[in-house]
């Protein structure tokens, strides 16, 4: 194998795919990426078994090949290449090295049979659509914050992704919940998304298809099975296995009956929470909102180091009410309003509160309360 190719091509295309790779590997093929040069093109593939990306990028080919080499290695090396050089890819010829020359930097691979890498791409795609990168971040940046952490409940480390009929015609829907605060979003379904099985995609995956999404006017093909996604924008092609289980009944949580509404600045009320939210505990982190006609009193006491107060003019004409949540959900939820205004439905100081944007409806947020 012997390519020739711009060192910029080189460093976007192993900046995509060596993420991917995992530091510590028990398996030493996974620890690579293989290179495939053919057609004028050298092509990138990283895999940990349960993801895989693969990017094509313009090349001279002198001899077609493969094989694969360290990822980390090769993109560490190609990062500190000077701006500017040509690279050139070259295998030995008893094929256990690869020489990687740029101007007057030489390095030597250790390389590994691109026979034994392993291909995830099998299998048949029953479904397929277009989606906008504008919308897939949206669907994506709304939600992700929700995913659980908690390996138990494997079936909630990911994004809930299927199609709903609503009274506006169908949407293409998305939500994440960590059994604390619950995040949903939509946009219009595309052509092609009914009938779709619902879908769990995982956490990992997720934060690399918002990581590859360069540019918000290109399209995004989704490609869907039973038990895997593949995502493809441009030359970048991303395969994932799709996490196997029953994401639970999500609308029985979100409450309908919330007859208490309070609007708020959304930028005064987040900075306010993160001011008295200062002197919070690690362990606690919990605001308490007192609310009366007109106003909103946040508190927060810490037994350690003391306590904080802070007043906001609100919009809230119901009967008092008092309400503790954790700051930092108040915080990630406040984050992804997008208009000024910030509305909240509640019920009483024990049941979960529903909060939204005041001027979209295609978002909404539900937070269980704590108690203060």
């Amino acid at each position: 194998m012997k390519a020739t190719l711009e060192r910029t091509d080189l460093l976007k295309s192993l900046t995509h795919v060596h993420r991917v790779v995992e530091r510590r590997n028990t398996i030493p093929i996974l620890s690579n990426v293989l290179l495939r040069a053919e057609d004028g093109a050298l092509r990138l593939k990283a895999t940990d078994l349960d993801l895989e990306v693969l990017e094509t990028i313009p090349a001279m080919v002198e001899m077609p090949g493969a094989t694969t080499i360290p990822a980390h290695m090769i993109y560490d090396i190609v990062r500190k290449l000077p701006d500017g050089s040509q690279v050139v890819l070259e295998t030995t010829g008893d094929n256990a090295t690869l020489e990687l020359r740029a101007g007057r930097s030489r390095f030597t691979l250790q390389m590994l049979p691109e026979t034994d890498f392993p291909d995830l791409t099998t299998g048949d795609f029953t479904h397929g659509f277009t989606l906008t990168a504008a919308d897939v971040r949206k669907l994506i940046d709304t939600t992700q914050f929700a995913i659980s952490t908690e390996e138990t409940r494997y079936y909630l480390n990911g994004i809930y992704l299927h199609a709903v009929e609503t009274g506006e015609g169908q949407r293409f829907r998305a939500v994440a919940t960590d059994g604390h605060r619950l995040a949903q979003a939509e946009v219009p379904a595309p052509s092609g998304s009914s009938g779709m099985p619902g879908i769990i995609v995982p956490r990992k995956t997720v934060g690399e298809i918002q990581k590859l999404l360069e540019s918000p006017e290109a399209d995004v093909q989704i490609e869907l099975s039973e038990t895997k996604i593949r995502a493809t924008t441009g030359p970048i092609v991303l395969t994932s296995k799709l996490i196997d289980g029953t994401f639970p009944d999500y609308g029985r949580v979100i409450p309908q009956g919330n007859d208490k509404e309070m609007r708020v600045d959304r930028d005064e009320f987040k900075e306010a929470v993160d001011r008295v939210s200062t002197i919070s505990s690690e362990r606690g982190r919990a605001v308490k909102l007192a609310l009366s006609d007109g106003r909103m009193v946040l508190t927060v006491n810490n037994p350690d180091s003391g306590s904080a107060t802070e007043e906001l003019a609100v919009e809230y004409s119901a009967e008092p009410l008092e309400i503790g949540f954790n700051s930092r959900y108040l915080l990630d939820i406040a984050n992804q309003l997008s208009s000024d205004t910030a509305l909240f439905r509640l019920a009483d100081s024990g049941s979960p509160t529903l909060i939204q944007d005041n001027s979209v409806d295609d978002c909404l947020f539900v937070l269980m309360p704590m108690r203060v």
